[in-house]
């Protein structure tokens, strides 16, 4: 069943990764068109890309990795990191979600370096989580926070807080 789901989780990501360094190249390509059948055509297989092809492999990636977090109990200060990693690739998601919702109203576009940025934003994460993940590196929470990660930490870290009861 572990190793199924491995599986899954690992062929999602790649689908994921896959669409999300592709996309910015599609958001680009929309500077040269105005209105017709190309820039429907270009609507269209972006729209394909993102909405059915990268969200769905996104949504199995991220449920089938949280089933391997307990499956394999996974709680080491390097899969926090990971974590964080996948937590900023899937803000970037979303901003692309928000590019594609405007991008092919009338008189919009999307400039080289905007595409580049965004193109080289998801080259990086990747490959981060990617690094992360097969270096494993050992990362010693007490240099970081003390005592964060030691039961009540949290609390000691932040503060009291108390929430007015009405």
């Amino acid at each position: 069943m572990t190793t199924l789901l491995k599986f899954i989780h690992l062929a999602t990501i790649a689908i994921w990764s896959g669409g999300l360094v592709v996309l910015p190249f599609l958001f680009w390509q929309r500077r040269a068109l105005s209105s017709g059948p190309e820039l429907d055509r270009l609507h269209r297989l972006t729209r394909f890309v993102f909405v059915e092809m990268c969200s769905p492999a996104a949504f199995i990636a991220i449920g089938s990795g949280t089933a391997l977090i307990f499956l394999q109990t996974t709680f080491l200060e390097w899969f926090s990191l990971k974590m964080v990693l996948v937590g900023l690739l899937v803000m970037l998601h979303v901003a692309a979600a928000l590019v594609l919702a405007h991008l092919f109203e009338p008189g919009r576009s999307f400039g080289r370096i905007a595409s580049v940025t965004l193109t080289g934003s998801y080259v990086i994460l990747i490959t981060s989580i990617i690094w992360v993940v097969l270096a494993k590196p050992h990362i010693d929470s007490n240099q970081i926070a003390v005592g964060l990660f030691a039961p009540g930490g949290l609390r000691q870290f932040l503060g009291e807080t108390r929430i007015p009861m009405p």
